[in-house]
């Protein structure tokens, strides 16, 4: 069962992730038509970039949905990581439109086409506002919730900026210096390919990493360590993994107690720990606390 902060952390998440889906889902029929009926390879290279992330958005959404979902007998420990499988298959599926739409442009290097229309102009330069906006946005937010899922989806924003501030110099290139210089489509398009990738490779690093149980970030365990060791009782903390699922994590924590205390004392100790850690983290799903004997080390 999640916390209510924990709750109202996927729910201020989830709006996020709604934003961006409608906006994108706009830019990429918006870009889809300018490319089309504007002789824009480069703007439609744009736009697939801009539904991919609708379609990422969308996996996205329902993942965090599942991971929400309360343990049950087959998975005790929740369904939090159904965020990090999605995350893992929407890059590998922008990664191989990506690839498709590198080939089409360098297929089409030397021919000759005809030049944009203005409006395609107008279109681009609007995405490079939109895109900027919504990294703000999505920037924001992600620093409020602590959320890593949408400060990474801001990035993705800022990247598709520059993207599209590389579609509107291609097109503004072809457009007023001729048609000799219709190579400068294509070089866009490539430019947005590149962009795609990086962030593509990015994100199923990210999610691999976390379905591999990488430890949490040096910042977060530090923070986790001294929380645990200001509690009362606690002589020093031994071991410490902090592990990654979705938006949350899982803690196991060793710490040292007095020899002498009773399994009682020893177990309220651990107890207080516990509280003390999901008190001050709500992002917290679970933390397993193991005591050990101060000053009496197992080798």
């Amino acid at each position: 069962m999640l916390s209510p902060p924990a709750a109202e952390l996927y729910r201020q998440v989830t709006r996020g992730a709604m934003v961006g889906l409608f906006v994108n889902l706009a830019l990429g029929i918006a870009k889809l038509l300018g490319g089309i009926f504007g002789h824009s390879f480069a703007l439609i290279s744009d736009s697939v970039n801009s539904l991919g992330d609708v379609f990422a958005t969308c996996v996205v959404l329902a993942a965090v949905r599942i991971a929400q979902l309360p343990a049950d007998r087959e998975h005790p420990y929740g369904h939090s990581r159904a965020e990090a499988v999605a995350a893992t298959n929407v890059a590998v599926t922008i990664i191989m439109s990506a690839l498709w739409i590198g080939w089409e442009a360098i297929s089409r290097f030397g021919e000759a086409g005809e030049p944009p229309h203005i409006w395609t102009l107008w279109i681009s330069a609007a995405n490079v506002v939109i895109k900027e906006f919504l990294y703000r946005y999505s920037v924001r937010l992600g620093e409020k919730t602590g959320s890593q899922a949408m400060i990474a989806n801001a990035w993705d924003h800022r990247s598709d900026a520059f993207c599209a501030l590389a579609v509107l110099l291609g097109l503004a290139t072809v457009r007023w210096a001729g048609p000799e210089f219709g190579w400068a489509d294509e070089v866009a398009a490539l430019v947005v390919v590149a962009a795609i990738l990086w962030t593509a490779v990015a994100l199923f690093r990210a999610s691999a990493n976390e379905l591999l149980d990488v430890q949490a970030a040096p910042e977060f365990v530090n923070e986790i360590r001294q929380l645990a060791a200001g509690v009362p009782g606690v002589q020093d903390v031994e071991k410490l993994r902090v592990r990654k699922s979705g938006l949350e994590y899982f803690v196991d924590i060793h710490i040292e107690v007095d020899p002498q205390m009773s399994v009682a004392d020893g177990h309220r100790v651990g107890h207080a720990v516990k509280d003390r850690l999901k008190g001050a983290k709500e992002t917290l799903r679970d933390v397993l606390v193991h005591l050990e004997p101060h000053g009496i080390h197992d080798h």
